[in-house]
């Protein structure tokens, strides 16, 4: 069986899942996490530290964002 991946406007997702469903299809929002990467977020939450946290605002200018075309 393949499985297939798609990109749904939030808009249009509760008509898609319906549509899905009335067609028969297998619906799966299972969002499977690696037990290493759960330990590599909890050990970054323990030793972050409040003095390093800067703003959003300052962080967003650190960034270089393409334009979309």
């Amino acid at each position: 069986m393949k499985e297939v991946t798609l990109k749904v406007p939030d808009a249009k997702l509760g008509f898609f899942l319906e549509l899905v469903k009335e067609l028969g299809f297998e619906v799966s929002n299972d969002l499977h996490i690696p037990e290493q990467h759960i330990s590599i977020v909890k050990e970054r939450i323990k030793s972050a530290k409040p003095e390093d946290a800067i703003l959003w605002e300052e962080a967003r200018k650190q960034f270089t964002f393409k334009d979309s075309e």
